[in-house]
């Protein structure tokens, strides 16, 4: 058991990974790592799920649902910081568990990291596709409805959705820093439209809309019409499951430390890209969701597929709503591309690491991408985009995220014991209380998600669990050495 659990990679070899001539191309600035980060998180969480979970679960005091889950993700960002700034390699909190918890519970967090980067960019593309029919309508135009949705929406697939996924993908396999260029260029178009929602929708806010902020208590029940289960509503209860789900809208942070291989200075420039675009975001998530709900009831987001352009409309600004729509295209468009981008170089360092299949390891003998990972990921996230709704999705993604938040807080606390004089060029402040206030917060959040989610995400782990028996733990580098 003791080697089951202990084989862990040293310091020194996953230094000795990040020198390598021979990998992945290291092309991207502290300044395009802070890009990278808000690309990922402004996105469905913000402009989709905003809606969702006012109407289902917060109400007005939505707000308060995205500090909370900022909070989580604060000590968990500041975790990984000290992580990347010491093991500068492509992988992410995979590669951070292998050198502090060892192989077994390195697969894990690998395979955990699937829900939330896979599923992340197949929640976005699914939401990217309800966006592209209101601005079709502006033309009027329009997708037939059957070809928008999966078949547990009423219709048969989801089309748009399918082809965003497999443009990016292929943008990908041309190469990073083209891959960072177009997001550069897709993230001031997204900042930008924020910063214009909040600036012009502040002086239409209705303050009766926000009368209650807190609005009382309705716990989780059965709709005696439908048959539905419905969540906890209102009080402390409704902003922590409003926190759970908004949880999504955090998630790209983490993906700035997959790049950690192609970053120039990684030492400096992780920690920067990690933290800041982590604190940006959120001051933009506390503005948008106050003028959004200030703006329309709550109540009229129920069921809403794309609250902004709804909040958009009742100011006197909805000449300028296709340039709203255009833009959150854009912001979905950079979100898909560097889910995508981190799922793949996670999957990249397993297979080196022989937990998977050379196939999913070998780079493009031009662009230097891991190409046919990129082909992989862009045929299973297509089929999640094509036939799952978007809700189902954000509470996978959600869960799956809150679990690689958790595991590596926990790796810091090991890390900091085993090797307390390993060189660090960002240390976590306030250890033990910094990761141990992101594992209670993360936890809290993750009882929070509905009764299924948890059990998707057993039977997905336990799948995971078989696959490392039958082939990682048999194929693994450190079991041959």
């Amino acid at each position: 058991m003791s080697n089951f659990w202990g084989r862990r990679k040293s310091i020194a070899s996953l230094q000795n990974e990040a020198s390598s001539e021979n990998g992945l191309k290291r092309t991207l600035s502290s300044t395009s790592l802070v890009a990278l980060g808000i690309g990922a998180i402004i996105g469905a969480g913000l402009f989709s799920l905003t809606g969702i979970a006012a109407a289902e679960h917060a109400g007005p005091a939505v707000t308060i649902s995205f500090i909370l889950a900022a909070l989580g993700c604060a000590f968990a960002g500041l975790c990984y910081a000290e992580f990347a700034s010491m093991i500068p390699v492509a992988g992410s909190a995979y590669t951070y568990s292998y050198a502090t918890m060892g192989e077994f519970m390195a697969w894990i967090i690998g395979w955990d990291l699937i829900l939330e980067y896979a599923l992340g960019a197949a929640t976005v593309g699914v939401s990217w596709s309800h966006y592209l029919n209101e601005l079709l309508a502006y033309f009027n135009m329009s997708i037939p409805e059957y070809l928008t949705k999966g078949p547990f929406e009423g219709g048969i697939i989801n089309i748009p959705a399918i082809i965003i996924v497999s443009l990016l993908s292929l943008v990908l396999i041309r190469g990073t820093k083209e891959s960072a260029m177009l997001n550069n260029i897709l993230v001031v178009v997204k900042v930008a439209v924020v910063l214009l929602f909040i600036i012009l929708g502040w002086n239409y806010i209705n303050p009766d809309n926000h009368i209650p902020f807190i609005p009382d208590y309705v716990p989780a029940h059965i709709d005696p019409l439908t048959g539905d289960k419905i969540g906890a509503f209102g009080g402390m209860s409704g902003i922590a499951a409003g926190a759970a789900m908004v949880f999504f809208a955090f998630i790209g942070f983490d993906a700035v430390s997959t790049a950690a291989q192609e970053a120039k200075n990684p030492q400096k420039g992780m920690p920067i890209g990690i933290i800041g675009s982590l604190l940006i975001c959120t001051i933009l998530y506390v503005l948008f969701s106050y003028v959004m709900t200030g703006l329309v009831p709550f109540e009229e987001f129920k069921g809403d597929a794309s609250p902004a352009a709804t909040a958009f409309g009742r100011t006197p600004f909805t000449f300028l709503q296709i340039g709203l729509i255009v833009a959150i295209l854009a912001g979905y468009t950079s979100v898909i591309m560097v889910m995508l981008l981190g799922q793949s170089r996670v999957f990249y360092s397993m297979s080196t690491d022989g937990l998977l299949p050379k196939f999913f390891g070998e780079l493009h003998p031009k662009f230097k991408t891991p190409w046919k990972t990129n082909l992989f990921f862009m045929f299973f996230v297509s089929i999640f985009a094509g036939f799952v709704p978007v809700k189902e999705l954000g509470h996978m993604v959600s869960i799956g995220t809150l679990l690689a938040f958790s595991l590596v807080c926990i790796g810091v606390l090991v890390m900091r014991k085993k090797m307390p004089d390993a060189p660090r060029a960002f240390k976590t402040p306030l250890v033990p209380f910094v990761p141990i206030a992101g594992i209670l917060v993360c936890g809290y959040l993750m009882s929070a998600l509905p009764f299924e989610s948890w059990i998707r995400l057993i039977i997905w782990m336990a799948l995971g669990v078989l696959i490392y028996i039958l082939y990682g733990k048999r194929n693994s580098k450190m079991n041959k050495d």
